[in-house]
């Protein structure tokens, strides 16, 4: 019985026919989510066109956010490396102690690949920079108190 050596053994198997057809997608198969996605949940800003809750699609822009593009550009520019633009005021912060109004900002989703969930309020002077941040393009401007 002969002995195939091992270039035999290489080309034969060269020789048997290989599968190249690409896989095919199923319709039933869900598109990927966009990374950058985040629901606003908005609430007594004054504005009551402003109060709700929407959704926001960057890279592109889209949603039923009331201005997609431009909370988009506003999100980018927040952006920073090294920085949560969605951080909390620190709880050691020295904050004036004003009250901007009752308005409030849930916000939960995914933003440059990490997790959303965070909240904005007018509660003092360090929340409503925080909130100021955000406006008007990604929060509504509020009337204040």
């Amino acid at each position: 019985m002969p002995r195939f050596t091992g270039l035999a053994l290489a080309l034969t198997l060269a020789a048997l026919p290989t599968c190249s057809a690409a896989p095919v997608a199923s319709a039933a198969t869900p598109a990927p989510a966009p990374l950058d996605h985040l629901t606003l949940t908005v609430s007594e800003s004054g504005a009551p066109a402003a109060d709700g809750t929407f959704e926001l699609t960057c890279h592109p822009a889209g949603g039923t956010h009331p201005a997609p593009q431009a909370a988009c550009d506003r999100l980018d520019e927040l952006t920073t490396w090294g920085s949560d633009p969605f951080a909390p005021v620190s709880p050691d912060s020295m904050c004036t102690m004003q009250y901007g109004g009752p308005a409030t900002a849930h916000v939960t989703g995914t933003w440059a690949g990490r997790p959303v969930d965070t909240s904005f309020k007018r509660t003092d002077g360090c929340e409503i920079a925080r909130w100021d941040d955000f406006a008007p393009s990604v929060l509504p401007t509020t009337t204040g108190a």
